[in-house]
């Protein structure tokens, strides 16, 4: 469902709401944003930034925040945040998403319907998350991911997080689809790697959507060309 089109005062504020298309990272989304509003309102330049990061292979909601608004961001950021997606057992990956070829296989046929909710189990509440090395979290200056892919090993301390929900909608071996909501700072992409662990396997997660942030709905987000398309028409009428 598209919002219904409607002035906007960027300059002053905005918070909008818009569904990040798979290949995308969420600064190319904020970037994109910017540039076409810096034309449209003939300016250098306008505070544009996004509220928790979502990685290239995930779609879903981000919040983007211009002008004065950019101060909420931190306040967006700290929302429960509600995911879905699928994770495939039997082989893991160094990024933990298909970002990365499977560079490890395990088997599966010990797994049933009994061993996966015992691990499910697992990862409801508090919990120390190892990152993954293919993370935008930054060590002597550097984002992690840099390093990884030049083969450097760093050690990374695990982080408290918090599972308020992890469901099981659809379960299609090797392929499992769920439902996550979690506290800010979860990887999902860790998730998913420490879930094929639990069951004596491996894994990595296969499909990512993030659903909600907080009382956010991706239903009420901005389809990212629908939204460069009105603002353009924008631009159109400024230029009338």
């Amino acid at each position: 469902m598209e919002p219904e089109p409607r002035r906007f005062n960027f300059k002053e504020g905005e918070i909008l709401l818009v569904d990040k298309p798979m290949s995308w990272t969420s600064f190319d989304v904020v970037n994109k944003i910017r540039y076409k509003l810096k034309y449209l309102l003939q300016v250098k330049n306008i505070k544009v930034g996004h509220a928790g990061t979502l990685d290239p292979m995930a779609t879903g909601l981000l919040i983007i925040c211009t002008g004065k608004f950019t101060k909420r961001l931190s306040e967006f950021q700290g929302l429960p945040k509600e995911y879905t997606g699928t994770i495939t057992l039997g082989g893991s990956t160094p990024s933990y998403d298909k970002e990365t070829e499977v560079d490890e296989t395990f088997p599966t046929e010990h797994i049933n319907a009994d061993l996966l909710e015992q691990a499910r189990q697992q990862f409801l509440g508090p919990l120390e998350q190892l990152p993954p090395m293919f993370s935008a979290i930054k060590v002597d200056g550097q984002p992690l991911y840099k390093k990884a892919r030049k083969g450097q090993k760093v050690e990374v301390k695990p982080r408290p997080v918090e599972i308020f929900d992890f469901d099981l909608t659809k379960v299609e071996l090797p392929e499992v689809d769920f439902k996550v909501t979690c506290s800010k700072g979860t990887y999902i992409r860790s998730l998913a790697h420490d879930y094929g662990k639990a069951m004596r396997s491996g894994a990595h997660l296969s499909a990512l959507r993030r659903t909600k942030i907080g009382d956010y709905h991706v239903d009420d987000a901005w389809d990212l060309e629908a939204l460069i398309e009105h603002l353009s028409s924008l631009e159109m009428e400024e230029n009338a």
